[in-house]
């Protein structure tokens, strides 16, 4: 059976688990596949920038936004730090500036020093996977590894089937499936996050 398409996906899931009357459940099986995937997979095709205007103390990260790879401000990288880092700096240190520590702060980033202007940032990232719907058929994942999709939702069938001899089988064939993945990545030569260089360098 082809696995090109959220339709096919779908299909090949209810052939899987030979059940009838699935149709409502198993969009939220791949869903939470989808959650899975964030957490597991990190990959070229998930890579992306963002265009930032940072002019206050936080700025808001993108909606995809799922790891920062790096962030650069008026083309110099600026160096991540904790919270607490940037906390002792405002104690310690000048208040305002043209921003060159960042630290995560829930779902923006916190700058020091407080920008004393607008500044340009441009934000590298991974982005979170476009999820599969009746309206976006696929994505770069299904179309690269369909079986880490397939077994990525089976593995939330067994619970609901209270099919639990079958999880573990699935979660085998998951992480299987997920290492493959993340092993070719790995070894393609593809640049680390500290490898890219800031926009115009």
């Amino acid at each position: 059976m082809a696995l090109s398409t959220y339709e096919e996906l779908q299909a090949s899931i209810a052939s899987w688990v030979d059940h009838d009357g699935l149709d409502a459940v198993i969009p939220d099986w791949i869903a939470a596949a989808e959650s899975n995937f964030a957490r597991d997979i990190r990959h070229r095709s998930m890579v992306t920038s963002a265009d930032l205007t940072i002019s206050t103390r936080y700025t808001d990260l993108p909606a995809d936004h799922l790891q920062t790879m790096r962030l650069d401000c008026n083309g110099k990288r600026m160096l991540a730090r904790s919270t607490d880092d940037l906390t002792e700096k405002r104690y310690t240190g000048s208040a305002a500036g043209e921003p060159c520590l960042f630290a995560p702060f829930g779902a923006s980033i916190e700058v020091y020093p407080t920008p004393d202007s607008s500044y340009t940032g441009v934000l590298h990232y991974y982005a979170k996977l476009p999820a599969l719907s009746e309206t976006n058929a696929s994505n770069w994942l299904l179309a690269a590894a369909p079986d880490v999709y397939l077994y990525g939702s089976l593995i939330h069938s067994a619970g609901f089937l209270a099919e639990d001899a079958r999880l573990n089988t699935w979660a085998g064939m998951y992480a299987a499936a997920v290492k493959n993945l993340n092993d070719r990545e790995r070894s393609s030569g593809w640049p680390s996050a500290m490898s890219i260089p800031a926009r115009g360098a």
